[in-house]
């Protein structure tokens, strides 16, 4: 059975110790072991509800969360197969990580890195043995969404893609292979929409309800942008902007100024319980 790391025990990184632990032992490593205890419950609490609708039985519940542990520390992480890290989208403190990955894991250990936009290239360039530096993009909610985006990075070796495509599908996803460039498939194509939403509720084109509703009717959307955005969260949104307004220098990239009002506010959607809609 895979040992599997996962780093950051937020909702994605629970979210993706979940879905991993169908194909071995994990350890949900945070700053402190309470964040990464409290991440555990968070899995607990999902799997609980699975139970009460019936999708899964009590005891696969229980061979799942037994198969989870939570720590504090990264050196748990030395016999790890593979490491999905989903910590702050913040270029400099996963460059930290990965720093001290590359000493404390196997030669043979994949690392693979769940950025939403960040340059997956500059964290290569922290390892030894960039080869097996990979991205590997659950979406949220990770038990649930079907898609990996795998991303190569120019030292990504073709054995470490098989091996990381064969660990996706192992977990009942299907996985599209993407060459870096910011904001990768989903995102380059997605954040952008949100932000013209944003851009049309400011301008008073339509209320919040309305620019909704004429996407999910018109458009066929089974959410609409705005909802979308409070799922994802506001502050998601903003950081995936300013990485491509940044990477690709192009004012049609440049955040609407009431989604960083939002983010400074912290309204940032369905985690606070006030976005674009309130959520009781």
């Amino acid at each position: 059975m895979m040992s599997i790391g996962v780093i950051g025990a937020g909702t994605m990184g629970s979210g993706i110790a979940e879905v991993a632990a169908q194909a071995g032992n994990v350890v949900l490593v945070d700053v402190d072991k309470a964040r990464a205890e409290q991440g555990l419950a968070a899995i607990e609490k999902r799997l609980n509800r699975q139970v009460e609708r019936e999708r899964i039985d009590a005891a696969r519940r229980d061979e799942l969360l037994g198969r989870i542990a939570a720590s504090g520390e990264l050196a748990d992480l030395r016999d790890a197969d593979i490491v999905i890290e989903a910590a702050l989208e913040d270029l400099e403190v996963k460059k930290e990580i990965f720093a001290s990955l590359g000493e404390i894991c196997s030669p043979k250990c994949i690392l693979g890195t769940n950025t939403s936009a960040l340059s997956i290239t500059a964290l290569a360039a922290h390892v030894p043995r960039p080869e097996r530096l990979v991205g590997i993009h659950f979406f949220n909610p990770a038990a649930v969404m079907k898609l990996v985006e795998i991303v190569r990075t120019p030292f990504t070796s073709q054995e470490c893609l098989d091996q990381v495509r064969a660990f996706t599908e192992s977990l009942g996803k299907e996985p599209v292979l993407v060459e870096e460039s910011p904001g990768f498939i989903v995102n380059r194509l997605l954040i952008p929409m949100i932000n013209e939403a944003v851009f049309l509720l400011s301008e008073g084109a339509a209320s919040a309800e309305d620019i909704d509703t004429a996407m999910r009717l018109g458009a066929n959307h089974p959410m609409g942008p705005l909802s979308l955005a409070d799922l994802v969260g506001l502050d998601i949104c903003l950081a995936i902007m300013e990485t491509l307004h940044r990477e690709l220098g192009e004012d049609k990239y440049r955040p609407a100024p009431l989604l960083r009002k939002m983010v400074r506010a912290g309204h940032l959607g369905r985690k606070t319980k006030k976005g674009f809609f309130e959520y009781n």
